[in-house]
C-alpha cells in the first residue's frame, strides 16, 4: 500500500541507465577470483519484471502532474488529430475550455448517464421490495419520532394502499443496525411521500453520486481523464450497483460513504505529499524528512468523518476503519521514504501516527456516537423512548461517572453484536463469500409471472423480476484484473494497486470469518467500485504507456475499447433483470445462465 509506481517499460529491455536493475553479465563474475554476492531482492525481483522508477524530480515523484485542469492545461493546447482528420476544427477558445475542464466535464457526463439509469421509473416495481419492508418503514419512523417503532402486521399493505394513513405508532421497536442510512432513506420521504420512489430517492441519489467519485478517484489515481470516465461508465453499468440504487437497503448507502472516505484519502495523500516537496524544497534532505511535520490534515478529518458515517450505517464499517487508517499512515511511510529520511517507520511512529488516529478513529467513533441523536433525545421512563433507552435508569454500576445513556447504548449494543454473530436462520438466497466474485448466488428481491395481458405482457407467459447480481462480464475480467493488480502491488510496488486492494479487502475478507452466518451476495455490493478500478487499471495496461510504440497503443486501445463495449453489452441484455421489466419467459429463461440464479 505504500511505496511508488514503477514506470511501465517495454519487456525484455535493461533499463539500468533509467535508475532500472541490471543484471550482472556473465563475463563480470568470470573476471573475479571471489565468489559472487548473493543477488539482491532488486536483483531477484528483476527477473519477474520489476524495474525501479525512472529519475524525476522530487516533487514530480511525490505528486505526479494531473493531465489537465486549471494551471496545468496550456492556453495554446494542440487540437485533436482526430477531430481534425474528421475536418472538426473548434474555436480555440472553445477547445481550451474544453481541454481545461475536461477533468470535471467527463465525469459529470458519465454521472448524468448513471442517474438516468437509476431514476427511470424508480417507482417500479411498486411494491416493497426485499428488505425494503424494514429499512422504509424505520426511516419514517425515525424522521416522525426519532427512533424506530413496532409497526402493525398489516402495515405493507396499508402504505401500498393508495389514500390510507400511514399507520405510525409510538412503541419502541428492537433493530440491529445503526441509524444513519435509515435517516437518508427517510429524507427521500420526507420530500416525496411514504412511497417507493419516495423512500429509493436517496439511495438512487447516493448510486448516482458514487459513479461521479470513483470516476475523479480514478481520475487521480492514474492521473488519466480517459481512464476516469471509464471507471465512472464501467461503476454505473454494474448491475448489482444499480439494482442497489434502485432500492431502498443500507449496502449501497454504506458503499457510498467508503467511497468518499477513499476518496479523500487520495486528496490528503496528493496534498500532504506537496507540502512535503514544499518544505523540503524539491530536494531530498534525510534530516528534515525525518522530522518535519506535515501540519494540519482536513482531508484526513474529513475521511474519518465518512468512515463515522459508514460505521453508523452498518457495522462492517469497522472494517474499513482499520484498513483506511493503516493505509493512510503506510503512504505517509512511503512519503518520507521517498523524501529521503533514513528511517522513515521511526518518523512516521514519531509523527504521523497519533495524528492519524485521532483524524480517523477518535473523529470516526465521536460521529457514529453522534449519530444516535434521536434515540438519546427520546424519553428515558419506562415503555417511552428508543429501545433500551430506560435500561440504565436505577441500575447500579461499578462505573457511575459513565451517564446512564451512554450505558444503555452500551448494553443495547452488546445485545446487538450477539445478534449479528449468531444469525444463522436458512434463507434461500443466502450464498458464501467464495463465491461471490464469479456471482455463484444472486439474491432475486422481486419476481412476478404475468399472463398475456397484464402488466404489459404480451405473449402467453411472461416474467419480471429483480435480480440482485452484478454485471457478469464485468465481475469475471475483475477476476483477471485483480491478478493483475496483485502482480502490479508485489513486484512493481504500485501504491494504486495497493489501495484498490486495501478497499477490496476491507469490504470483502471479513465475511470469511462469518461464513456460518446468513449472509447475501448483495453486500458485495460495498466492494464493487474496487473491482471496477480493478478492471480500470487493467484497461490502462492495455492501451499502453505513453513511450509505447504507435502500433501498441492502437491495438492495445482497440481492445481495451472493445472490453468496454463488450461489458455494455453484458449490462444491455441483463438490464431487463435489474429494473423489473416485463419479459416473455423464453427471454427470462435465456438471461439465467446458471440453475444457482433461480
Amino acid at each position: 500500500m505504500n511505496g511508488d509506481t514503477a514506470a511501465q517499460t517495454p519487456t525484455g529491455t535493461d533499463h539500468s541507465a533509467w535508475g532500472g536493475v541490471g543484471l550482472p553479465s556473465p563475463r563480470a563474475a568470470e573476471s573475479t577470483a571471489a565468489a559472487p554476492a548473493a543477488p539482491t531482492w532488486r536483483e531477484r525481483l528483476a527477473g519477474h519484471g520489476y524495474r525501479a522508477r525512472p529519475t524525476a524530480p522530487l516533487a514530480e515523484r511525490l505528486v505526479p502532474p494531473m493531465p489537465d485542469g486549471p494551471g496545468v492545461t496550456p492556453r495554446d493546447v494542440p487540437q485533436s488529430p482526430l477531430l481534425l482528420r474528421l475536418g472538426v476544427s473548434l474555436p480555440q477558445g472553445l477547445w481550451y475550455f474544453l481541454c481545461r475542464w475536461s477533468g470535471w466535464l467527463g465525469p459529470v457526463a458519465v454521472a448524468v448517464f448513471a442517474g438516468i439509469l437509476r431514476f427511470t421509473d424508480l417507482g417500479r416495481p411498486h411494491a416493497i421490495i426485499f428488505d425494503e419492508t424494514y429499512y422504509a418503514k424505520d426511516a419514517y419512523a425515525l424522521w416522525h419520532g426519532g427512533y424506530e417503532i413496532s409497526w402493525p402486521e398489516d402495515a405493507n399493505t396499508t402504505i401500498m394502499t393508495p389514500g390510507a394513513a400511514v399507520p405510525y405508532r409510538e412503541t419502541a421497536s428492537y433493530v440491529v443496525h445503526p441509524p444513519v442510512g435509515k435517516w437518508i432513506i427517510g429524507f427521500g420521504e420526507q420530500l416525496f411521500g411514504m412511497n417507493p420512489f419516495g423512500w429509493r430517492f436517496a439511495v438512487a441519489l447516493l448510486g448516482t453520486l458514487s459513479v461521479l467519485m470513483l470516476a475523479r478517484i480514478a481520475r487521480r489515481m492514474f492521473r488519466s481523464t480517459l481512464l476516469g470516465c471509464v471507471a465512472g461508465l464501467l461503476l454505473s453499468v454494474d448491475g448489482l450497483h444499480l439494482v442497489l440504487s434502485r432500492a431502498a437497503l443500507l449496502d449501497l448507502v454504506v458503499m457510498f460513504w467508503i467511497v468518499a472516505a477513499f476518496g479523500f484519502l487520495l486528496l490528503d495523500r496528493d496534498r500532504t505529499r506537496a507540502l512535503l516537496a514544499s518544505k523540503l524544497g524539491g530536494i531530498e534532505n534525510a534530516e528534515l524528512a525525518q522530522r518535519v511535520g506535515l501540519g494540519w490534515r482536513p482531508y484526513r478529518i474529513a475521511a474519518g468523518v465518512c468512515i463515522g458515517l459508514t460505521c453508523a450505517t452498518k457495522w462492517s464499517g469497522l472494517y474499513v476503519m482499520a484498513a483506511f487508517g493503516l493505509m493512510t499512515v503506510l503512504w505517509d511511510v512511503g512519503a518520507r521514504r521517498l523524501a529521503g529520511a533514513p528511517r522513515p517507520f521511526r518518523a512516521v511512529l514519531a509523527r504521523d501516527v497519533v495524528p492519524a488516529f485521532f483524524s480517523v478513529v477518535v473523529v470516526s467513533l465521536s460521529v457514529y456516537v453522534a449519530s444516535w441523536w434521536g434515540w438519546f433525545a427520546s424519553s428515558n421512563a419506562p415503555g417511552k423512548g428508543g429501545w433500551g433507552r430506560d435500561w440504565a435508569v436505577g441500575r447500579s454500576t461499578d462505573y457511575p461517572w459513565i451517564p446512564e445513556g451512554l450505558r444503555a447504548l452500551w448494553h443495547y449494543h452488546s445485545t446487538v453484536y450477539e445478534f449479528h454473530t449468531h444469525l444463522s436462520d436458512p434463507h434461500t438466497y443466502q450464498s458464501n463469500p467464495w463465491s461471490w466474485l464469479v456471482l455463484g448466488r444472486p439474491v432475486s428481491f422481486y419476481y412476478e409471472s404475468a399472463k398475456q395481458g397484464q402488466a404489459g405482457c404480451t405473449v402467453a407467459d411472461c416474467a419480471r423480476e429483480v435480480l440482485g447480481i452484478g454485471t457478469p462480464l464485468l465481475w469475471w475480467t475483475a477476476l483477471v484484473a485483480l491478478v493483475y493488480c496483485l502482480w502490479r502491488w508485489a513486484f512493481r510496488r504500485d501504491w494504486r494497486a495497493g489501495a484498490l486492494l486495501c478497499g477490496l479487502a476491507a469490504g470483502y475478507l471479513p465475511w470469511f470469518a462469518y461464513q456460518q452466518r446468513t449472509i447475501f451476495l448483495f453486500y458485495a455490493v460495498v466492494f464493487v467500485p474496487f473491482l471496477v478500478l480493478a478492471v480500470t487499471m487493467l484497461i490502462g495496461a492495455l492501451i499502453g504507456p505513453p513511450g509505447a510504440s504507435r502500433d501498441r497503443r492502437i491495438i492495445g486501445s482497440a481492445t481495451a475499447g472493445l472490453l468496454v463495449l463488450l461489458i455494455v453489452w453484458n449490462f444491455l441484455f441483463f438490464f431487463p433483470l435489474f429494473t423489473g421489466q416485463t419479459i416473455p419467459l423464453d427471454d427470462w429463461r435465456r438471461r439465467i445462465w446458471f440453475n444457482s440464479w433461480i
